[in-house]
């Protein structure tokens, strides 16, 4: 396992965690205060928060997988495969350095 596939990962999730915190005021809970604002504006105001809502769930996963990651580098356990034990090819890991299967075991989960 190269150091810089480890300092992307470190550097990525540093990243997500700003951007959640960045993020938490977007995705609170709508005011539906009828007398101040109108049907359409509340219904806009709605939509916008079930998208923050989503992205925010998108990068806690993210985040779950970068400290997974992280958690096999230090057991001695990244870059192998979780299914069959193989090593997972470098050029998949560069793709995205949370992969947990080599290609042949992700194509047979499907993903």
């Amino acid at each position: 396992m190269s150091r810089e596939l480890k300092k992307r990962i470190e550097s990525e999730l540093a990243e997500t965690e700003r951007l959640l915190l960045d993020h938490a005021d977007k995705s609170a809970p709508v005011e539906l205060d009828q007398q101040s604002v109108g049907r359409v504006s509340r219904i806009d105001a709605i939509q916008v928060q079930a998208m923050a809502q989503a992205v925010v769930k998108r990068r806690e996963a993210r985040l779950g997988r970068l400290r997974a990651a992280l958690a096999r580098i230090e057991n001695g356990e990244y870059g192998y495969c979780l299914e069959c034990g193989e090593t997972i090819a470098t050029g998949r890991l560069e793709v995205d350095p949370t992969f947990t299967h080599c290609v042949r075991c992700a194509g047979k989960m499907g993903g």
